[in-house]
């Protein structure tokens, strides 16, 4: 099995992009400028694979928010992780849902329930924030995607060490400012999506949480 983490460019942006093998060594880390590149960079790969992707993957509500974003705010909105809400009328909803439709015509099947360490083509839809609260016990949300430069760069630092808690990986420096460092922060947040998807693989619902369900939509989140 090779494990994906695609932190996905909901709009416009480029997407940070993982892949790990079973034994939680980074095989690849980028980052891709369109969905088709990171299609393209996931086919050549090959063979099964799990793809966990921080993007809205099912959304079946036209207005208003999903069952999965509002439970976040129920688990997760007093550590300031609550999930910014989708709907089919909102923009990015096109572009994520279509990048999920192009995944399932490779084979990779929506795993909303999983048996442990079964072989296969899976996708499921993770959330960055909520995992790390979890798999690192935060008092709160790491805070590196808005503020000053000079405290997102304190965070992303802190973000770098607490994710090698996980594995000795050797991970990208992280810069002082300037365009470098979105470019960081999305290919850390690709490690962690990465990793949750193994972790779903490996454990199951002994160790994981599902927000929602197939129907309605769904996160895997650590527990």
């Amino acid at each position: 099995m090779i494990f994906f983490g695609v932190d996905f460019g909901w709009t416009s942006q480029p997407s940070g992009c993982a892949a790990l093998d079973g034994e939680l060594r980074i095989v690849d880390l980028t980052r891709c400028d369109t969905p088709e590149d990171v299609l393209a960079w996931m086919d050549g790969f090959g063979g099964p694979a799990m793809a966990a992707v921080d993007a809205p993957l099912v959304i079946p509500n036209q207005t208003g928010m999903r069952v999965p974003d509002r439970l976040t705010h129920v688990h997760f909105g007093k550590f300031d992780a609550g999930c910014y809400p989708a709907n089919r009328g909102l923009p990015f909803a096109a572009r994520v849902t279509a990048f999920s439709r192009a995944l399932s015509r490779r084979g990779y099947r929506h795993a909303a329930s999983m048996v442990p360490e079964t072989p296969g083509r899976y996708q499921i839809e993770v959330y960055p924030h909520a995992a790390a609260v979890r798999l690192f016990a935060l008092p709160r949300i790491l805070k590196y995607k808005k503020g000053a430069v000079a405290d997102r760069v304190r965070e992303l630092n802190r973000y770098r060490r607490l994710l090698r808690t996980l594995h000795p990986w050797n991970l990208p420096k992280v810069p002082n400012g300037g365009a470098a460092l979105k470019s960081v922060e999305d290919r850390l947040d690709a490690v962690l999506c990465a990793y949750v998807g193994w972790h779903w693989w490996r454990y199951g619902a002994e160790r994981n949480q599902v927000l929602g369900n197939r129907r309605s939509g769904y996160l895997v989140v650590p527990s």
